[in-house]
């Protein structure tokens, strides 16, 4: 550069400073979400509490003093001590080891149901949703009927000629009281799906219709099928518990949550430990699970105030 080509006049602290670019780097949509909810100081302490009810479900088994089908004669309906740190019932058994393994054998039934809930509510909404016509007519007179029959009361009488067998209930539950509701919920969403562009694209480039299903429908009302599970959980929970409770759901030498609060409703009284324990460990779960919801619910909204802070 020549000398000539510099004004003296400016002095160089007068020169228009240049703001050099800074390269943003794009959120992917997953770390957004995962920003929001980890904002939710309440999704949390939820998830905090699920993740420690799982681990007292996997390890409580492994560390407890007795099996849970064991019998100390020694200690029959003893409160909670040193050797049995939550006490016994009437028949010797360990109540900690119960507990555990209750918690256990619920967590398997919840997610088990959870899981095949949603796959199927998703599945029959949005293909009667696309297809319309007689699909569509008939899914809905199924889940219609299904809305009004008794569905409790016919799971209570077919889990207890299943002899309490928890694979049997939860198939039960998915596919007699589980799958309807949400599958009415999905079907009314993905009737504005069928109609956007990306759809009709799909369709005149001769894409099959389950496909479309699968590929574009399905995807779009994810964060709807993911707090369908959650909530999934916690009312599958619930209904096993009921069932338990009354009855008809897991039987002797298997143990469920319900069982043990049934068990021990009877002995608020004189043993009350049979009682609060188990009653504790559901009303944690459900709890949790319900805080996890409300989470998921606010991140994958974009309209909630969680995505104005993420």
């Amino acid at each position: 550069m020549t000398t000539d080509m510099i004004d003296p006049t400016v002095h160089p602290s007068d020169a228009p400073a240049v703001t050099p670019k800074v390269a943003t780097k794009r959120l992917s949509k997953w770390t957004l979400y995962s920003r929001r909810f980890a904002r939710n100081k309440g999704a949390m302490a939820g998830m905090g509490i699920f993740v420690l009810l799982v681990l007292f479900a996997i390890i409580g088994p492994l560390i407890a003093r007795y099996d849970h089908t064991a019998l100390d004669f020694l200690n029959l309906n003893v409160g909670p001590s040193a050797e049995h740190w939550f006490g016994t019932n009437s028949a010797g058994n360990d109540l900690f080891a119960q507990v555990a393994v209750g918690l256990q054998r619920s967590l398997m039934i919840a997610v088990t149901v959870s899981v095949g809930t949603t796959i199927v509510s998703a599945l029959v909404g949005t293909a009667a949703a696309y297809f319309g016509g007689w699909t569509e007519r008939i899914a809905l007179l199924i889940i219609h009927f299904m809305m009004v029959i008794p569905s409790f009361l016919i799971l209570a009488m077919i889990s207890n000629k299943a002899g309490g067998d928890w694979r049997v209930i939860s198939l039960i539950m998915i596919f007699v009281i589980g799958w309807y509701f949400p599958a009415r919920v999905i079907w009314t969403m993905a009737l504005s799906l069928r109609e956007r562009e990306y759809v009709s694209a799909a369709r005149y480039m001769g894409v099959s219709g389950m496909r479309i299903v699968l590929r574009h429908l399905l995807p779009n009302i994810g964060s709807l099928l993911v707090i369908n599970f959650t909530l999934g959980v916690v009312n599958a929970v619930v209904t096993e518990t009921g069932l338990s409770f009354l009855g008809f759901g897991v039987k002797i030498p298997d143990v469920s949550l319900g069982a043990l609060i049934g068990s021990g409703s009877g002995s608020l009284v004189t043993a009350p430990w049979l009682f609060y324990f188990p009653a504790a460990a559901l009303v944690m779960l459900t709890v949790s699970m319900a805080l996890i919801a409300d989470g998921l619910r606010d991140a994958l909204d974009p309209t909630s105030a969680a995505g104005g802070r993420a």
